[in-house]
């Protein structure tokens, strides 16, 4: 039991927890991220059905930074 509780409390050591941004703050894409992301396609937003890379250093916004037409 010890020895557990030595691992997890050494795991949580130089750790950095995120939480969802609030919507007035734009978020940079970290190393190594997927997902599946939404085209827009005429005037629909669609999902993909896989997913891609997103390169890093990338900017992802709130909906309010994006004037929709």
């Amino acid at each position: 039991m010890l020895l557990c509780a030595a691992l997890v409390a050494g795991l949580e050591i130089g750790c950095t927890r995120a939480v969802l941004v609030r919507e007035s703050s734009p978020i940079r894409v970290g190393p190594e991220t997927r997902a599946r992301v939404y085209v827009l396609e005429g005037k629909e937003w669609v999902i993909s059905d896989n997913e891609v890379l997103i390169p890093e250093g990338w900017y992802c916004v709130p909906p309010s930074y994006v004037e929709e037409e």
